[in-house]
């Protein structure tokens, strides 16, 4: 049974609407930015839990749960893309064996 592309499509846009919404906090805090970096880090944090609401699922616990492997690649992508930062051999096994996770959950046979 193939995931439906809109889903897809959800957990991606939730993956990129919940990195930008954290890494403006980050921005804020860590990196000394504006306290203005909050203001569309909290926009996008909605936009998050309103996509991710939108994932078809029978149970919010296993949209979410199949969500974190997207969002671990997602974060990785994030870190090369954004923060110019090369993810290493570990990292890349990590997003692996974290998307085996998702599809694990995802595409189960239940009972």
């Amino acid at each position: 049974m193939a995931m439906p592309f809109s889903a897809v499509v959800l957990y991606v846009l939730a993956a990129l609407a919940e990195i930008a919404g954290c890494f403006a906090f980050w921005a804020w805090w860590r990196l000394d930015k504006s306290p203005l970096w909050l203001a569309p880090g909290l926009l996008a944090l909605i936009a998050f839990a309103w996509l991710l609401a939108l994932a078809p699922a029978d149970h919010a616990g296993r949209a979410y749960a199949a969500y974190g492997g997207v969002y671990i690649v997602a974060s990785l992508i994030w870190l090369f893309a954004v923060e110019g930062r090369q993810p290493d051999h570990w990292d890349i096994a990590g997003g692996l064996l974290a998307l085996a996770g998702a599809a694990a959950i995802l595409f189960g046979p239940r009972s």
